[in-house]
C-alpha cells in the first residue's frame, strides 16, 4: 500500500513519510556522487599526463548525451514508469563508475574509454532526470516544502562532493577509490528507488509512438504560455548569464585571488543555496513566479560584484546572494510546474525544460572564453547584469507570468 495513503496533510510526519525517507536518500547520495565525477576525471586523467581539454572533452561525453536523450527518456518514463526508469539509470551508472574505477585501479586506461564510459553516464542521467519532477508530487503532500528540503539537500552535497572526493584522492593517491565511492552512491539510489511504494499514477492512458509522443508532449508545452513563456526566458539568461558566468568567475578569482579562494567562495554559494532552500520552506507566496524573478536580483549583485571587480568579502557577499536568489526561485519554479501540469504530461515538458536549459547553458560556456578575449570577462559580467535585470523585467511584466497563483 502506498505509504502516502493516510498519512497526515501537515507537519513533519507528512514531510517524512517512508517514501520520501527512500526518495530523500536516493538523491543526497546521488547528489553527492555527481560532486565527485570532476575530481575524479581531474585527478585521473592529469595525473596520467593527459591535457587538461581532456578533462573538458570527458565532462562534454557526459553532458552531450544526457542533453540530447533527456525528451526520450522521458518518454520513456511516461511508457515504463518513471520508477523503473530511474532505477535502471542506476544500473547504468553503477556500471559506468565501476569500470571507470577498475581501470583507474589497473593503471592508465585509454582516454576513448574514459570518454565512453562517461557518456554510458549520461544517458543514465537522461534516463533518470525526467522522473525527479513526477515523483515528489506523489511522495509528498506539501510539495513545495518537499522541494525546499532536496534543494537544501542538494546544495549541501554538491558542496560535500568534490570536498570528500578530494580527499579521498588525497588518501588513495588515485582516481581509482573515487570512483568506486560514486559507484557506491548509484547502488544506494538504486536500492532506495527499488523499494519505494508509490501510489497509482492514475488512469492507463493509450500510448502512441516514440515520436507520437514526443509531438504531443509538444503541445501540452505550447498550449501553458506562462511555461514557455519561462523557459525561453531561461534560453536566454544561460546563453548570456548563466553559461559564462562559471568559467569567467573562476578564471578571474583563480589569477587574482588563488584556487583556494575560489573554492572558498563556491563554498559559500552553496551556503547561501541552503538559505535560499530554507527561506523557500517558510514562504508560501500567492504568486510564486514573480515572488521568485523578485529573488533573482540576488544573481544581479552577484554578476556586479565581479563585474566591478570587487573585494574578496564583496564577492563572498555576492555569491551568497546569488546561491539564496537562485534556489529559492528553483524551488517556486519547481513546485510551480509540479503542481499545474497534469502527471501524464510532467516528465515530458521537465525533459523540454532541462535539455532547452543544457543546451543553452553549454553554449554559453563556449561562447564565453573567445567573447571574455576580446571584449574583456568584467565587461561580459556587467553586460550580463543588464541582461538579468531585462530577464526580471520580462519575467514580472509577463501577466501569465506574473499573475500565475499557487496550487493550494
Amino acid at each position: 500500500m502506498p505509504e502516502t495513503a493516510g498519512a497526515p496533510r501537515e507537519g513533519p510526519a507528512a514531510r517524512w513519510n517512508r517514501n520520501f525517507r527512500l526518495f530523500f536518500v536516493a538523491r543526497t547520495v546521488a547528489v553527492l556522487g555527481d560532486g565527485m565525477v570532476p575530481v575524479a576525471l581531474a585527478a585521473g586523467l592529469l595525473g596520467a599526463g593527459r591535457p587538461g581539454s581532456s578533462v573538458g572533452y570527458a565532462l562534454a561525453a557526459w553532458i552531450g548525451p544526457f542533453a540530447v536523450l533527456v525528451l526520450f527518456g522521458s518518454v520513456l518514463a511516461d511508457r515504463f514508469t518513471p520508477r523503473r526508469m530511474m532505477i535502471l539509470a542506476d544500473g547504468l551508472r553503477l556500471v559506468g563508475a565501476s569500470v571507470l574505477a577498475l581501470s583507474f585501479a589497473a593503471g592508465d586506461p585509454s582516454v576513448w574509454v574514459v570518454y565512453g564510459l562517461s557518456a554510458v553516464s549520461g544517458v543514465g542521467a537522461a534516463l533518470f532526470q525526467p522522473g525527479v519532477a513526477s515523483t515528489v508530487p506523489r511522495i509528498a503532500h506539501d510539495v513545495q516544502r518537499a522541494n525546499a528540503v532536496l534543494r537544501v539537500c542538494e546544495a549541501l552535497m554538491t558542496m560535500a562532493g568534490p570536498a570528500f572526493a578530494g580527499l579521498v584522492v588525497g588518501v588513495s593517491g588515485g582516481a581509482g577509490a573515487v570512483f568506486a565511492a560514486n559507484a557506491a552512491t548509484f547502488a544506494v539510489s538504486g536500492v532506495c528507488l527499488f523499494l519505494l511504494r508509490l501510489p497509482p499514477a492514475g488512469e492507463p492512458v493509450e500510448r502512441g509512438s516514440l515520436l507520437a509522443e514526443l509531438v504531443d508532449g509538444w503541445r501540452e508545452f505550447t498550449s501553458r504560455s506562462w511555461l514557455w513563456g519561462v523557459i525561453a526566458i531561461w534560453t536566454v539568461y544561460g546563453l548570456t548569464v548563466a553559461g559564462p558566468m562559471l568559467p569567467l568567475t573562476a578564471v578571474l578569482v583563480t589569477e587574482a585571488h588563488g584556487s583556494g579562494t575560489y573554492g572558498v567562495l563556491m563554498a559559500v554559494n552553496g551556503a547561501g543555496s541552503v538559505a535560499g532552500g530554507l527561506l523557500a520552506m517558510r514562504l508560501r507566496p500567492a504568486r510564486p513566479l514573480a515572488a521568485g524573478a523578485v529573488a533573482l536580483l540576488g544573481v544581479v549583485v552577484n554578476l556586479l560584484v565581479f563585474g566591478l571587480d570587487l573585494s574578496v568579502t564583496a564577492l563572498g557577499a555576492g555569491q551568497f546572494a546569488g546561491g539564496a536568489a537562485f534556489a529559492f526561485w528553483l524551488v517556486m519554479w519547481s513546485t510551480t510546474v509540479q503542481t499545474h501540469v497534469p502527471p501524464d504530461a510532467l516528465n515530458r515538458l521537465h525533459a523540454y525544460d532541462v535539455s532547452g536549459s543544457l543546451l543553452m547553458m553549454a553554449a554559453g560556456r563556449a561562447l564565453a572564453g573567445p567573447v571574455a578575449e576580446a571584449v574583456g570577462a568584467e565587461r561580459v559580467l556587467l553586460a550580463g547584469v543588464v541582461v538579468m535585470l531585462g530577464v526580471i523585467g520580462v519575467l514580472l511584466g509577463a501577466r501569465p507570468i506574473r499573475e500565475l497563483r499557487r496550487v493550494g
